[in-house]
């Protein structure tokens, strides 16, 4: 078990003695370490590794009130929110085994902040920000990673070890998993936890920096953001370069220009297909609609959706296919959100339900994202194997 000293640590930003203390996002430990500090310390100012979106979602157990599933897939974010729902499931299984809620001692520091009437302050990054910039600048192959991790941690069930259990009371694993995203996924540290170090190492200078500044604060992080915040604390990045942290950049446009080259090489093939024969160019035009449609509609009937869902993903995805403004997924997304719309009860149980893999099917907002995600990947699959099977088919 770690030593206090290891994960409390005292740093000085201008006129504030700033106490950088490390958790375990899942540990009683850290609970209690951060009850014995806000109730026996002398701060005035507490700061958590929190984003305003994230306090609410702890805080206020009724965030599902404001969730408008129609408007989720007409703007495009079913993706975001799907990869939400997979972490939350993730730590409400990790809260299960080891009794206590992940999160918990940011929770228990923003209750004692409020009733010891100490000022409190969000320091991380808003959650969707860095959830765009890791969709916009990871690339693709890492992208695979992640839904590969994905699909293995949340849908495949697998087991979490009594060892894993025991590191991530104590700390270790944290430390771990930040050296395995440098080895392995570089831009996802990047994203996901180097800049989040200067983020929140530069909302910390400018709370030090203000007018009034705090003479004392506790700041509440993940332990393993003190490897990379404790170096920055000498040279806290600017006002500048917190904005450009902050900003979310534009949708890489790599994507957009590889939909429109396969939809360019299908027409082109059935062109092909039509001059040499009008037999063969009807054939090419029935392989698509069948590989492209079969499989989106297969996905869709994995995911149980809707007898009229599944029909609509047939006709849809060979035509979305053909464009890559529009998604096969978000088509049927939002025909199944019409056909089956969900129910209060959906929404009131989504938290607890999303953390049991059969619940996912039952309950109607997360059996949406399970027909987002199969759906797309039935049309992705079939958009290649309608594309080798034209090809094979000219060249034959």
């Amino acid at each position: 078990m770690e030593k206090q000293e290891d994960v409390i640590k005292i740093v000085q930003i201008g006129e504030t003695e700033v106490t950088l203390m490390g958790t375990a996002h899942v540990s009683q430990l850290s609970v209690d370490m951060v009850e014995d500090h806000i109730q026996n310390g002398d701060y005035d100012c507490v700061a958590v590794e929190l984003c305003p979106p994230r306090l609410e979602n702890l805080t206020n157990q009724t965030w599902w009130k404001n969730l408008d599933i129609y408007q989720v897939f007409r703007k495009k974010k079913a993706g975001l929110l799907l990869i939400n729902l997979a972490l939350t499931a993730y730590q409400k299984r990790l809260a299960e085994r080891i009794g206590v809620e992940a999160g918990q001692e940011m929770i228990r520091a923003v209750e004692l902040a409020h009733g010891n009437n100490i000022r409190l302050e969000v320091i991380d990054r808003n959650i969707s920000t860095t959830l765009h910039r890791l969709v916009t600048e990871v690339s693709f192959w890492q992208k695979l990673k992640i839904v590969g991790g994905m699909i293995a941690g949340v849908f495949v069930g697998e087991e979490i070890s009594e060892q894993q259990i025991e590191d991530l009371k104590e700390g270790d694993l944290l430390h771990s998993v930040v050296s395995e995203f440098g080895e392995e996924l570089p831009e996802i540290k990047r994203v996901l936890i180097d800049e989040r170090d200067q983020y929140m190492v530069g909302r910390l200078a400018q709370i030090a920096h203000e007018p009034n500044p705090p003479k004392r604060m506790l700041a509440l992080v993940g332990a393993g953001h003190l490897i990379g915040m404790l170096p920055a604390m000498a040279s806290p990045p600017d006002s500048a370069h917190l904005e450009k942290l902050d900003q979310k950049p534009p949708p890489s446009r790599v994507g957009l220009f590889v939909g429109w080259g396969i939809c360019v090489f299908i027409l082109a093939m059935f062109a092909v297909g039509f001059y040499q024969s009008p037999e063969l160019g009807e054939q090419l035009v029935i392989t698509w609609i069948l590989f492209n449609g079969g499989f989106c509609a297969l996905g869709t009937l994995i995911a149980l959706g809707h007898p009229v869902s599944i029909i609509a993903s047939f006709f849809a995805a060979p035509l979305t296919s053909l464009n890559p403004t529009i998604g096969a997924g978000m088509v049927v997304g939002l025909v199944e959100s019409y056909m089956r719309k969900p129910k209060v009860s959906d929404f009131e149980t989504l938290r607890d339900d999303i953390a049991v893999y059969s619940m996912w099917w039952k309950n109607r907002v997360a059996r949406l994202f399970l027909i987002f995600f199969f759906s797309s990947l039935g049309s992705m699959i079939g958009t290649y194997t309608a594309g080798a099977s034209i090809v094979t088919q000219i060249l034959g």
